[in-house]
């Protein structure tokens, strides 16, 4: 476990979970379908993941992929997930709602956020999907949620770390912001000095090859040949340590003397 610093990892599976807790991750992100971004998984997932695990879980609410402007029924689907999630005990949920105009939709996501009490509330990276990410950050701090995680408007948060650190020099301490995506043990030490971020989100997955002997190679069952079907990402414990690892040398290194 780490003191000053926070590690969530993100999992699509129990046995994801499993080896972040091993691994020695504060909290995980619970989700399915990685390859579209991340979507609700199902409540026995999470009923068995609260079962198995220690360490704190926040759970995705998401009720597809692709963009993050929902219609009427989806918004209530997400009203539904976030109570079957507290009903089974989850720390947190995580979820994000856009305007058509690239804005924060404040009033539902503000909905959402007082729906999900008492459990924390972390807002994704559909921020950085916003127009103006100032005006993004001061909406999304208006709805009352507790983190924001986000790349800073980048697919990889180390290309986008001087807007984490403007955000977080603007946030001034009114909402965590966790900056995530493309994160590793050998970035995530300058990530904590360019950023002063004090929690962090990754992966830390490696790929298991399926032990299937015999494979049809004339159909895809998800459609798309790029979407590997022999093959799939899971966190690997080595990996999570390393970053642990990090985290801790960081620590003692930023420790007043």
């Amino acid at each position: 476990m780490t003191t000053n610093y926070t590690l969530e990892v993100c999992v699509d599976s129990i046995e994801s979970a499993l080896a972040a807790q091993e691994g020695g991750a504060d909290r995980i992100e619970l989700c399915t379908n990685l390859y579209e971004g991340g979507t609700t998984p199902s409540a026995a997932v999470i009923e068995l993941a609260r079962k198995y695990l220690d360490l704190k879980i926040h759970v995705m609410i998401r009720p597809r992929g692709g963009d993050f402007l929902y219609s009427q029924l989806e918004f209530d689907i997400m009203k539904r997930e976030i109570e079957v999630a507290n009903k089974l005990k989850a720390d947190g949920v995580v979820f994000g709602i856009l305007n058509e105009d690239g804005t924060i939709d404040i009033n539902r996501t503000k909905e959402l956020v007082e729906l999900a009490k008492p459990m924390t509330v972390a807002f994704h990276r559909a921020f950085d999907m916003t127009r103006d990410p100032y005006k993004a950050l001061e909406d999304v701090i208006q709805t009352g949620a507790n983190i924001l995680l986000t790349s800073g408007m980048m697919n990889e948060a180390p290309t986008g770390a001087l807007l984490i650190t403007s955000l977080i020099k603007r946030a001034k301490g009114r909402i965590r912001i966790m900056p995530g995506a493309g994160i590793n043990k050998d970035n995530i030490k300058d990530m904590i000095n360019i950023t002063g971020a004090s929690e962090y989100h990754l992966t830390g997955a490696s790929i298991v090859k399926s032990a299937m002997k015999y494979r049809n190679p004339k159909i895809f069952m998800g459609g798309i040949p790029e979407i590997p079907e022999y093959e799939r990402s899971v966190t690997n414990v080595v990996r999570i340590k390393s970053v642990i690892s990090s985290l801790r040398e960081a620590e003692l290194k930023n420790k007043p003397s």
